[in-house]
């Protein structure tokens, strides 16, 4: 129901759909309130209910990770569970399926997170083909649908030339880049950043206003290795990034074909897309004078 009601209201509109990407812990309660759940039961001498509470705290301390952001997320989750890739993919398509027979032109971008070797691609999308065929198939319906990968590991960067043989499109996650390249927990940043911006080390926080030199050397490597492989490859920006005037700046000059950005900026993204744009025709023009 979520993915029809979303393709519908795009009206033929591609519409990019990223896989499961946070941790699963964050999908079931906190350790701490099951924790304080159990003891009170236990002290009320209340069994209902007491065995499935310890059973789920067992689960949520297996899962349990250190370091969650870097841990078993995104495409690695799915590799684990690949019925998890399947369920979204069948949902997806089942819901594409439903609006060609309706009349409705629906073309779903499917986009795998996290991917850092070109193999988790590979065994991503076979899992996605699979299920379009067998869905397609029951529904009697054909639709054109995309499989494409977020960039956001520093290994996606410097093998973007293998990457681009297996996807569709490329989304650059700067969030997770930013937070990989500097070795930057995004979370705790705030700790520690306004003491980089008052000693002058930074004059901006890299996460809401994209760091050209470093990250965003990066991109320019992986924007040239993609398309040395793939040249048609559509290439966009997906994260706080997207929506902030000096990065759209930037990302225009890289060569990219879109930015995402929240609901709210928008506005101001458009603008700022456009300004970049113009800059980028007159200088064009100018250096052909």
């Amino acid at each position: 129901r979520d993915f029809y009601g979303v393709l519908k209201v795009m009206r033929g509109q591609p519409v990019t759909i990223r896989l499961i990407d946070p941790p699963l812990h964050e999908f079931l309660p906190k350790r701490e309130e099951l924790m304080v759940e159990i003891a009170r039961l236990e002290s009320e001498g209340r069994v209902s209910g007491l065995s499935r509470k310890r059973t789920l705290l067992r689960r949520v301390e297996q899962l349990h990770e250190f370091n969650p952001m870097m841990g078993h997320r995104g495409v690695r989750l799915a590799i684990s569970y690949p019925e998890i890739t399947e369920m979204q993919a069948r949902a997806i398509f089942e819901a594409a399926c439903r609006l060609a027979r309706e009349g409705v032109k629906v073309v779903p971008e499917i986009m795998i997170p996290l991917v850092g070797h070109v193999g988790e691609l590979q065994d991503q999308k076979a899992v996605i083909n699979r299920v379009a065929t067998e869905t397609m198939r029951a529904e009697g319906v054909k639709i054109k649908y995309l499989v494409g990968t977020m960039i956001e590991l520093p290994r996606s960067v410097v093998t973007a030339d293998d990457i681009a043989r297996s996807a569709d499109f490329f989304s650059f996650g700067t969030n997770d880049l930013t937070q990989m390249t500097f070795g930057f927990s995004r979370d705790d940043s705030a700790k520690f950043l306004p003491d980089y911006q008052e000693r002058g080390i930074l004059t901006r926080d890299p996460f809401t206003t994209i760091d050209t030199k470093g990250v965003g050397a990066l991109i320019r490597i992986a924007v040239e290795k993609g398309r040395a492989t793939k040249p048609t490859i559509k290439l966009g920006v997906c994260g706080e990034h997207g929506g902030d005037t000096a990065s759209i700046r930037f990302f225009e000059d890289a060569g990219l074909d879109y930015v995402s950005a929240s609901p709210f900026r928008i506005p101001t993204a458009r603008l700022a897309a456009a300004q970049a744009a113009l800059a980028r025709d007159s200088f064009s023009t100018d250096g052909q004078d």
